[in-house]
């Protein structure tokens, strides 16, 4: 499995931004009022960040060898994906909240302050949700030691030609 990377963030977000301009324009079209996410919304993408990166806390010291017992590898296969998905789930919502923004800021009325402001706290929050999956998959990765590029050099199997390219952001984990 492969770390989450930057282009499939920028896809989610940029998505979620089309998402969330287009939702508000259909709202408004209908002649209904824009979207605006109550205070629960930020409150619950704040607490899942710190949630996934606490999960992934006990993954990080079992592999750094300073905990008291073996992590089950399923556990922390697990954790690398509520980390992987919290980030992709945080760029979303960072991508819809943004998009909600802008089609607040382009209208010819100004924006009240309380459905800005709104706005404005899911988006930073999303962007704690997506920083926090980030370093939750961080934790979950071992470093590559030298004999993940030769399995079974010691022993005289393997050679030059096993090296896995995919290897260079680290394994997770259970892997």
């Amino acid at each position: 499995m492969k770390r989450t990377g930057p282009a499939s963030l920028i896809v989610a977000a940029v998505l979620g931004a089309g998402a969330g301009y287009l939702f508000d324009q259909l709202l408004t079209s209908a002649g209904r009022p824009t979207f605006t996410p109550q205070l629960s919304l930020p409150v619950l993408l704040l607490a899942l960040g710190v949630i996934v990166v606490l999960l992934a806390l006990p993954i990080r010291r079992a592999t750094q060898g300073t905990a008291d017992a073996p992590v089950n590898p399923f556990h922390a296969v697990r954790i690398a994906m509520l980390a992987k998905a919290s980030s992709l789930v945080g760029a979303v919502f960072t991508g819809v909240s943004v998009g909600l923004i802008l089609f607040l800021l382009t209208r010819p009325a100004e924006p009240s302050v309380g459905s800005l402001s709104a706005l404005i706290g899911t988006a930073v929050c999303a962007v704690l949700l997506l920083v926090g999956g980030l370093i939750a998959e961080h934790l979950c990765t071992i470093r590559k030691d030298d004999d993940d590029k030769h399995p079974g050099a010691g022993n005289g199997a393997g050679g030059a030609g096993d090296a896995d390219a995919d290897d260079a952001d680290g394994h997770y984990a259970a892997h």
